[in-house]
């Protein structure tokens, strides 16, 4: 009966013509290189984040709890900028990186231990 099973799979599989993806291992789809990096993660004292791109002061950083509510916010025109977050309980944060007219440019996730 495994047998049956298999050589079914095996049919749907040729007939669907599975493939594996089309981008070369080991490297990140150009489309989705991050611009921001942050570390460490997950933080205790404090989180750092470099802008790998030169944002001039009309982007910013917004960091949302997880219930969504706005926490803290900075202008993106330094590229590396120390959040401190003793004000921060211990949790998942998201930080979303905005353009001028507000549209999200990147957004991910960090966590709180302490």
């Amino acid at each position: 009966m495994r047998l049956f099973y298999l050589v079914i799979f095996m049919v749907f599989c040729s007939v669907t013509q599975v493939k594996s993806q089309n981008r070369t291992p080991g490297f990140p789809d150009p489309e989705t290189v991050a611009t921001v990096r942050f570390y460490p993660n997950p933080a205790s004292s404090y989180i750092t984040f470099d802008l790998l791109k030169n944002y001039g002061k009309n982007y910013s950083i917004q960091v949302f709890n997880f219930l969504g509510k706005k926490v803290y916010e900075f202008s993106a025109e330094d590229q590396k900028t120390v959040v401190n977050l003793t004000d921060f309980f211990r949790g998942i944060y998201i930080f979303q990186l905005k353009d001028p007219n507000g549209k999200i440019v990147e957004s991910n996730k960090f966590q709180v231990n302490k």
